[in-house]
């Protein structure tokens, strides 16, 4: 019956069908693949539960708080903030270009948004300077992954409510990883900057400081908020969402470019994203159940044992799977496809669920910069008029950076584990 699986999944794949409808269609035939079919009468109750977690109230307010600032044109501070900070190095923009992604990390969290924003904005202004459109889309592409690492972050919160792990202490664990990430891409820009002769250095002109700074202030108040409220316990995940889309009219009030029409648009959007990702939720919690059944997670754990792969060699297996997954699926998918299946057998190894969480959602996130898929490189790709192959060839020093950085954390999980640690998360 396998054999009916394969070839299904083959043709719905070719067809063109979207992925959410791929998985569940998949999943009720295996239910009756497996003779398992009696328990399709209560697949709906056991998606609906699956949903009907308290920490994915979350997800829709940080949307929303993205969306709204992205709609104020807000990139355009904190260019200008970072430019203050960065920009008279050699290579300054292309430091800027990291650096304005550290700072929208903290408002978006997406890395598909930082990488919109800023090939709209940074890509255009490096041309002007004298950089090549390859590298400055290159550089706008590998520093879009800091979004959804540094806090707040939508896919930090799929995790925390697949494995019951504190959404705030997933939040206290991006923040050390996420600027250790930025430094390895600065330190690299510098040595192609002084390599290639890019432009910046001593005279180069840069905006004032403080008034950099007391432009962006709104802005930056976002992650302040967001992670104080936690932090300190005045609030939970999700009401601090609340708070940041609060917020963030504020900032939109502040700047004078907010709208009802941009307040509607704001919600539209955020309804059709939240409605995609829970479609895609909805199908991934269908596989999961046939997999729970099936005691896939167990057998798994017992053939991981048998083949000797235990301890740190399994976590290197593992993080080879949702490497490979990132680079042909959307991030939410994989992540519920796959954090069920094996994030139980890593804990059971010893890993800490949440150094477990900040590893497979970097590793997860480094397939929007990476062929097939590629979501950032697509979208990059298309708004600086550069060849997507081209680019993802610029782009790949980039992403062995980036891999070097996910070793690293790997190999010391006090990178993730210090500040959850000090702050009573774990």
């Amino acid at each position: 019956m396998t054999w009916i699986i394969v070839l299904s999944a083959i043709l719905f794949l070719a067809s063109g069908t979207a992925l959410a409808y791929i998985v569940g269609a998949l999943g009720v035939l295996a239910f009756w693949a497996t003779d398992n079919l009696r328990y399709l009468a209560i697949l709906p109750q056991r998606i609906f539960s699956q949903l009907d977690i308290f920490a994915l109230m979350a997800m829709p307010l940080f949307i929303m708080t993205g969306e709204i600032m992205n709609r104020l044109g807000i990139t355009r501070v904190l260019v200008d903030f970072s430019m203050s900070m960065v920009g008279r190095f050699k290579g300054g923009l292309g430091h800027v270009n990291i650096m304005t992604s550290v700072f929208f990390a903290g408002v978006s969290g997406s890395a598909v948004a930082d990488a919109a924003a800023l090939s709209n904005t940074l890509v255009p202004a490096m041309r002007q300077q004298g950089y090549t459109n390859r590298y400055a889309a290159a550089i706008t592409v590998a520093s879009s992954i800091i979004g959804p690492i540094i806090p707040p972050s939508i896919i930090l919160i799929f995790y925390g409510a697949l494995m019951q792990t504190s959404v705030g202490g997933l939040f206290a664990a991006g923040i050390i990883p996420g600027l250790v990430l930025a430094a390895a891409l600065l330190i690299a820009n510098s040595f192609i900057a002084h390599r290639q002769n890019h432009p910046g250095g001593k005279g180069y002109k840069v905006p004032p400081f403080l008034s950099s700074l007391r432009n962006a202030a709104p802005a930056l108040m976002l992650p302040i908020i967001i992670l104080g409220g936690i932090v300190f316990g005045i609030v939970t995940p999700t009401e601090a969402g609340g708070l940041a889309v609060v917020a963030a009219l504020g900032a939109g009030w502040f700047y004078g470019k907010l709208s009802w029409q941009t307040f509607y648009e704001c919600l539209k959007r955020t309804s059709s994203v939240s409605g995609m990702i829970f479609i895609i939720m909805a199908a991934a919690a269908c596989a999961a159940w046939i997999g729970s059944l099936e005691q896939w997670p167990q057998r798994l754990a017992a053939l991981a044992i048998e083949s000797g792969l235990t301890g740190l060699k399994f976590v290197f297996a593992v993080n080879l799977v949702f490497l490979a997954a990132g680079m042909v699926m959307d991030a939410p998918m994989a992540l519920f496809l796959l954090v069920p299946l094996f994030g139980p057998t890593c804990v059971a190894q010893g890993v800490d669920p949440t150094h477990l969480g900040i590893m497979l959602c970097l590793n997860i996130t480094m397939g929007l910069v990476t062929p097939p898929l590629g979501a950032c490189l697509m979208i990059v790709s298309s708004t600086s008029g550069e060849n997507y192959w081209s680019l993802a060839g610029a782009t790949l020093p980039f992403v062995l950076v980036e891999v070097f950085v996910l070793l690293v954390i790997i190999l010391l999980p006090e990178i993730s584990l210090y500040l959850p640690r000090h702050m009573g998360f774990i």
